[in-house]
């Protein structure tokens, strides 16, 4: 006798996401006409955005777009542009636009 198991609802919830995110700490300076500059840490990284840890989280509409450069020992970091797509409690989640 040949039956389907029912899901069990792990992968129901599961993450199903374009670019999986990685843990990364990393300092990354943003940059927007509201608040001028920040120094913040990365929380992850994926292939399509970054989410930042935020102390204080500036009141930013979904959809603003700052720049952020990475601050580390390599020089002329470039600069890009970031959408932003979620705030919560502990900080910004972000799109890269290029």
């Amino acid at each position: 006798m040949s039956s389907k198991n029912p899901p069990t609802g792990a992968d129901d919830s599961a993450e199903k996401r374009k670019y999986p995110r990685t843990p990364v700490a990393s300092k990354i300076l943003i940059t927007h006409q509201s608040f001028g500059s920040m120094l913040v840490m990365t929380r992850d990284v994926s292939g399509g955005g970054v989410f930042l840890l935020m102390d204080e989280i500036p009141e930013l509409p979904v959809g603003t777009v700052v720049e952020g450069q990475v601050q580390d020992e390599m020089p002329d970091r470039p600069l890009v542009k970031m959408e932003l797509v979620r705030v919560d409690a502990e900080g910004l989640a972000l799109r890269f636009l290029d």
